[in-house]
């Protein structure tokens, strides 16, 4: 039976990756399926449509048009990239799974993209380290919100598992590397960074460090075929609330990171001097970098200790190190300077 594959946020940097990964399948069970991808706009529309996949453009928060779509495009399998703290997204989506389950009988499946600053203690986590393998939504549940990643898991854990939806649940770190979709092509983080030093002639770090989680893209990518994959082979893996994959390869400090662009942003002479120089404060650091107040601590200091295991019991290798990463940082400020054309959507919803 061929299955339809919907991935949301197919314009964005992850989204738009993992949809060209997909497109360049020549066999096995990507390349035999069908595979959709949603949009918001008509130009997005227009310049994803070459790939020769199927287009939808579609509004995400209204319920109604969600059905409607993915009932007539028959979707059995959605990769939702476009948003991890919109629980109505996430929720019009599993709903229309759902609905696509009685319809047609076939099994659906609902992978999430969530956010692994979440599980740090900047992020609200007071237990400490933590396994992907651990009892993970018994602990969320606990903690409750508000927080719109956390509340989000929780919403998609319980509403698939109530409509037969199988999830799971990719949480994702700070990213980096060039995307390769047609759209967006840059992550949030490291670009905020290099844009804010770069209009302010100086690199700024946070008066704390941080030992952040880190993926390449290419990387995380791949933990998204290996779970796409694995469902279309009909394997069972872990999935609801045992269904956490933490997508991290390494860690990185951000001391390192902001040194490291520091002297490759004065070797470009695109700032005053290389030392690093801190923050006045976090309200301003957020400010400047376009990032909301509430979760600057999160994005800019927290370490989390996270442990990977799920990913890498589905036969994940990563390819990017740390040392691999910060050898490369001077191809990030490249990526910026010739890139830096798409907004980033990603906190609209806070």
């Amino acid at each position: 039976m061929v299955h339809n594959t919907l991935i949301t946020g197919a314009a964005g940097y992850i989204g738009g990756s993992l949809l060209a990964e997909f497109v360049s399948r020549t066999s096995g069970p990507i390349k035999e399926s069908t595979i959709s991808a949603a949009v918001r706009t008509e130009e997005q529309a227009q310049r994803l449509s070459k790939l020769g996949v199927n287009v939808i453009q579609v509004d995400l928060s209204n319920e109604t048009a969600v059905s409607e779509a993915m009932l007539r495009n028959e979707i059995d399998i959605v990769v939702h990239t476009a948003s991890s703290m919109n629980s109505r997204l996430a929720s019009n989506l599993i709903k229309a799974l759902g609905q696509r389950r009685k319809a047609s009988g076939n099994e659906v499946y609902f992978i999430h993209s969530s956010v692994a600053a979440v599980f740090s203690e900047e992020g609200g986590w007071p237990y400490g380290e933590v396994r992907d393998t651990d009892p993970i939504f018994e602990k969320e549940k606990q903690i409750g919100g508000p927080h719109p990643v956390r509340e989000t898991n929780i919403l998609v854990t319980e509403l698939a598992k109530a409509l037969g939806v199988a999830s799971f649940n990719v949480v994702v770190p700070n990213v980096y590397g060039r995307g390769s979709g047609e759209w967006r092509k840059l992550s949030v983080n490291i670009p905020a960074f290099i844009r804010t030093s770069i209009a302010q002639k100086a690199v700024y770090k946070f008066d704390k460090d941080g030992n952040a989680p880190e993926v390449h893209i290419s990387d995380l990518i791949a933990v998204y075929t290996l779970l796409a994959e694995k469902i279309l082979n009909k394997e069972s893996i872990p999935s609801g609330e045992r269904g956490y994959y933490f997508a991290f390869a390494h860690r990185a400090s951000w001391w390192d990171i902001m040194q490291r662009l520091a002297d490759a942003l004065y070797a470009r002479g695109l700032i005053t001097e290389p030392k690093v120089q801190v923050w006045p404060s976090y309200e301003m650091a957020a400010d400047y970098m376009g990032f909301p107040r509430l979760h600057i601590r999160a994005i800019g200091t927290s370490s989390g200790q996270l442990v990977a295991v799920n990913a890498y019991q589905l036969g994940w290798q990563p390819k990017w190190d740390e040392k691999r990463f910060l050898e490369n940082l001077d191809d990030e400020i490249q990526a910026v300077l010739e890139l830096d054309t798409v907004k980033s959507t990603l906190f609209n919803s806070v």
